[in-house]
């Protein structure tokens, strides 16, 4: 009897071990969602197979732990391994946008907002978001791909009704920075399409800049001070403003008819 009960329970381990190894080839491992964040994430056609598979590469370094939870007594919430980062990656293929200003005049809506395009970082990247960005319309003048590696792009574009024209277009480097009474503007007519008075200013600033004073040639000024940092600020009231993704701070001034831009400058830092 005791032989047998011997032999008996080196069965039973041989018996489990085969169990065992039968259940895990019958557990069907649920499937890691990669072609619904893929297909969340391709929201432009311009975007390159080459960009979905990243996408699904990065995600198949979690799909074991997504996994788990489908298996019997794995109902609990899997916690992520602390070598994760809780940082999403940026979306190279759609810009950010913010308003800067908006109005109403003579019964026409206008409007001024920027794009700003996240840094890639090889050149395929370079090449996919160059793709996208002519089908957006913002495809830097003079600009390769090649040199949209390791720098955010940004264009400004003022809209007056219907019609749309781009006031500012660039590349920001790690390096470009704005302090004190840095600033950067640009006039240009209010009326697209003519040679009318240079009546709009768009510039940049730094992160202190506190008030910027913008001077009319008939003698009139406007001043647009910072808005404050934990109120909403009505984009129809002129002020200095952040912009998702812009390493400056930016304003804009609207020159009253019959007059034109002269000057623009800091006049109050913090």
């Amino acid at each position: 009897m005791n032989a047998d009960r011997e032999t008996n329970h080196d069965m039973t381990n041989g018996d489990i071990a085969s169990m065992l190894a039968g259940a895990a080839d019958e557990v069907e491992i649920g499937i890691a969602p990669y072609e619904a964040v893929i297909r969340g994430g391709r929201r432009r056609k311009a975007r390159r197979w080459a960009v979905a598979a990243a996408t699904a590469l990065v995600l198949a370094g979690s799909s074991a732990t997504l996994a788990v939870a489908g298996l019997p007594g794995g109902d609990r919430t899997v916690a992520p391994a602390a070598t994760q980062s809780a940082t999403p990656a940026p979306d190279l293929f759609t810009p950010t946008r913010t308003t800067l200003a908006t109005g109403t005049e003579n019964g026409k809506e206008w409007r001024v907002a920027i794009d700003v395009w996240a840094a890639p970082r090889t050149e395929a990247q370079a090449a996919g978001q160059f793709a996208a960005m002519g089908e957006y319309g913002d495809a830097p003048a003079g600009t390769k791909p090649s040199e949209l590696i390791g720098k955010r792009s940004y264009l400004v574009y003022f809209s007056n009704g219907d019609e749309r024209r781009k006031t500012f277009e660039d590349l920001f480097t790690k390096h470009d920075t704005m302090a004190g009474t840095d600033l950067q503007s640009a006039s240009t007519p209010f009326d697209i399409d003519t040679d009318g008075p240079e009546r709009l200013v768009i510039g940049m600033v730094g992160k202190n800049a506190q008030q910027v004073t913008c001077t009319w040639k008939n003698g009139t000024a406007t001043k647009v001070d910072r808005a404050p940092q934990n109120e909403d600020t009505s984009t129809d009231t002129p002020a200095i403003r952040p912009a998702e993704g812009s390493p400056v701070d930016w304003f804009v001034c609207l020159a009253p008819e019959g007059t034109a831009a002269q000057s623009a400058e800091v006049t109050r830092v913090r």
